[in-house]
This record gives structure tokens, C-alpha cells and sequence, in this order.
């Protein structure tokens, strides 16, 4: 029986250091359970796993802190555009030694570096002649210490210091390894002799290939943002993962995110298509029932949207904010983690950050949903007090939002026609 449930997720993540010990950055590892360890079957499969668990699933700030990542690239994955979906200054490229250096791999590495990657090349223990060009494009040079001998590693040393390049000993086990590269002048350090990988583990938020693929039939149709907007509403989950990806790809903005259309904006269309061709992927599952907290999330979306628009009619940007709290609400239940983690990395207004919280008392969207909360358990002292902090809104326009809302929901399941 397998050890891993089908809302699961796993990122090996290994330490990366400095001359000085101190962290520099992290290889992210393709892991498919608790266990330290992987089954790779499918290379392309296994990178947009890590790719998509780091900066959607997972968030970049909870995979990397300030730190960069190296992520291993084969050869399949070199040519993908999915690439592009990086953010670059949170990545280094790690190029595989199965990769060959050919006239196309070659070319494709100068497309990358002009268009800002880093790019390292991994497990070098000999300097063939025709990785010689390779070897040119990269930055760091990662040499493989653990098959060579001393003579061997200082052979190799003198050939590359000259390129200039920055030198990584990995699998470093001893300390008498390190102290030999510390004194050949590698800069970065990589081993079981300072740590061994370690497993972040997550829960991963339901999103059906159903779903998935009528996102992309929309991008590929040319759609509106409107239409992307109104088909992303009923999914939470690729909501959340979608807000995770456009802080991510923007690591360093200062923009806050409004609307689902204004995040589609920001992370741009061609973006959005590759990030839904990761999760296509990295997902293994099929189109199946949706989960009911998500089902719930969504409809109390939509309710919050309707009694803002009831309240302030044709503020768009009020009902997005309303919308954007329903949802946002349970996802604590979801992914077994505090709201203020989870909506720390997301660049949310700041009037949805305190109805989220609770931290102001007298926000309307707080109110709003302390309504919407109450229409669930059918508690009616909570849901009169709340109302009568608000203007605008009569028990005839809740039951008749509640009504459309409810039935908004129940169509979430059905086939497109």
C-alpha cells in the first residue's frame, strides 16, 4: 500500500553553503513520498513536480525563504517553454550530465542566459572536449569529488579555475574533503558532511484535469479575462496556487494583488498557459468529484460577492475583495496551515488581510463573512448582530443571495455543454 495520500506533496530540498558555512541556496529533488529518496520514471514529469510543488503548491517563500534555488534540468525539460515560467532570480538552471552537448542543447543554453538564467552544469569530473562550449555558457560548475582522488580533484581544478567559472564541490562527505576544497578554492559546498536532504512535506490543493483543460482551451481560444476570471471562481484551489505563482514569478514586487483579473494580469497570459501546462504535468490525477470544503469555499465566495454588489452596486473592485475573503476563508481547513502563513507570501489588499484575521472588528468584508460563516450553521444571534453593522443589506437580499449562490454552486459540476 502506498504511504502516500493523493493530497500529498513532497520537495527534497539540500543546503547549498559558502566558504563560510553559511547558507547560499537549495537543490530542490523530485521526492514522491516521506521516504528520502525518488523514483524517477519520467524526467520531465519529475522537474515540473518540483517546479510546481516550489512556487504554486508550496510557495516560494515556504521552499526557499530569501534563498535560490538549483532545480535539475534534462533534456526534455531544457527545450520545454515551461522554463520560462521561472522566475530568475530564484533559480539556477542545473544541467544534467545526461545532457549531450549538441549544436541544439548549445544554442538553446544561449537563449536561456540572454534571457537572464543562471545556468549550472552538474556531476563534471572530467573536462571532455566537447563540453568545451558548455562549459563556456555556464556560471557554476558542479565537480562530482566522490569518484575522484585527491590528485584526481586537483588535476581537475587547475583546468577549470581558469574559466572564471564558480566552483561547487558536491557530495562532499568529510571533513577532510571540505577542508582540501576550501584550500583548492572552491566557493560552494554541497554533502551529506553538512546535511543530508530534507523532506518538506504539504498538502496539495485539489484541482481536477477537468478543470485544467478548460483553462487551457479558454487561453488557447484567445479568450477574455473575464472569461478565464469567471472560470477560475469556482476553483479555490488553483485560485490560491494562481495568487502563490504570481508572487512568485513577481519575487520582489510591491504590488498588491485586487482581483483575479487583476493576478491574471500581472502574471500575464502566456505565463498563466505555462503554469497550467505544469500542473497538467505534474498531476497525475483524473477528472474526478470535487472536494466539498472547496465546493464550500467557492460558494461562500460568491455569496460575500452578491452581498457586495447588494451593498455598494457597481464597485467592482469591492465585490472582487469580497470574493477574494469567501474563498480565501477556508483554506486553513484545507491545507492544515494558520491563514496568517498562508496569506503571508500573497500580496492581498490589506482590507482582505484584516477580514481574514479578524484584526479589525469594524472591516465590512470581516463582517460579511461572519454572515456568510453564519448562514452555514444556522446561527441566527451571529448573523443579526452582524447585519445590523451593516447598511445595505435586508434578510429578503441575503435569502435571495444565498438562493443564486447556492445554485451558482451546484452548477460547478457539470459538463460544459
Amino acid at each position: 500500500m502506498s504511504e502516500v495520500t493523493s493530497d500529498q506533496l513532497f520537495l527534497g530540498r539540500q543546503p547549498i553553503l559558502d566558504r563560510e558555512q553559511r547558507l547560499y541556496a537549495y537543490e530542490l529533488l523530485f521526492r514522491n513520498g516521506s521516504r528520502n529518496a525518488a523514483d524517477v520514471t519520467d524526467g520531465v514529469q519529475a522537474t515540473a513536480t518540483v517546479i510546481a510543488n516550489t512556487f504554486s503548491e508550496l510557495g516560494v517563500e515556504a521552499a526557499l525563504g530569501n534563498c535560490r534555488g538549483f532545480i535539475n534540468i534534462d533534456e526534455a525539460f531544457l527545450f520545454s517553454d515551461l522554463i520560462e515560467l521561472l522566475p530568475k532570480e530564484s533559480v539556477v538552471l542545473e544541467i544534467l550530465e545526461t545532457v549531450p552537448p549538441t549544436p541544439a542543447v548549445i544554442e538553446r543554453c544561449k537563449i536561456l542566459k540572454a534571457a537572464g538564467f543562471t545556468l549550472a552544469l552538474d556531476d563534471v569530473i572530467q573536462l571532455a572536449p566537447e563540453f568545451a562550449e558548455l562549459l563556456s555558457l555556464v556560471e557554476i560548475i558542479k565537480v562530482d569529488i566522490q569518484p575522484l582522488s585527491r590528485v584526481e580533484i586537483m588535476q581537475l581544478v587547475m583546468k577549470l579555475k581558469p574559466m572564471g567559472k564558480i566552483l561547487l564541490a558536491e557530495k562532499v562527505d568529510s571533513r577532510e574533503q571540505m577542508e582540501q576544497c576550501l584550500k583548492l578554492g572552491f566557493t560552494l559546498f554541497q554533502g551529506y558532511y553538512f546535511a543530508k536532504p530534507t523532506i518538506i512535506a504539504g498538502k496539495k490543493l485539489d484541482h481536477s484535469q477537468l478543470s485544467l483543460m478548460k483553462l487551457m482551451g479558454l487561453l488557447l481560444g484567445d479568450a477574455d479575462t473575464s472569461e478565464l476570471e469567471e472560470a477560475l471562481k469556482p476553483e479555490p484551489g488553483l485560485t490560491v496556487n494562481l495568487l502563490r505563482m504570481t508572487n512568485s514569478v513577481g519575487a520582489g514586487s510591491t504590488e498588491t494583488i485586487t482581483s483575479l483579473r487583476h493576478a491574471i494580469t500581472v502574471l500575464g497570459r502566456r505565463q498563466l498557459q505555462r503554469w497550467l501546462q505544469l500542473l497538467v504535468f505534474s498531476s497525475g490525477k483524473q477528472a474526478g468529484s470535487t472536494n466539498p470544503l472547496l465546493l464550500m469555499a467557492a460558494t461562500r465566495g460568491r455569496l460575500m460577492e452578491l452581498l457586495a454588489e447588494e451593498m455598494r452596486p457597481g464597485n467592482n473592485a469591492f465585490a472582487d475583495h469580497a470574493f477574494m475573503v469567501g474563498i480565501m476563508s477556508l483554506m486553513p481547513a484545507l491545507i492544515s496551515l494558520p491563514i496568517e502563513e498562508i496569506i503571508a507570501p500573497l500580496g492581498l489588499a490589506e482590507e482582505v488581510k484584516e477580514a481574514l484575521t479578524g484584526s479589525n472588528p469594524d472591516n465590512i468584508l470581516g463582517n460579511l463573512l461572519q454572515i456568510t460563516a453564519a448562514c452555514e450553521t444556522g446561527d441566527l444571534e451571529i448573523l443579526s448582530k452582524h447585519l445590523q453593522k451593516l447598511d445595505g443589506i435586508s434578510i429578503k437580499a441575503l435569502n435571495r443571495a444565498q438562493t443564486h449562490a447556492l445554485q451558482w454552486a451546484n452548477g460547478l459540476n457539470q459538463p460544459s455543454p
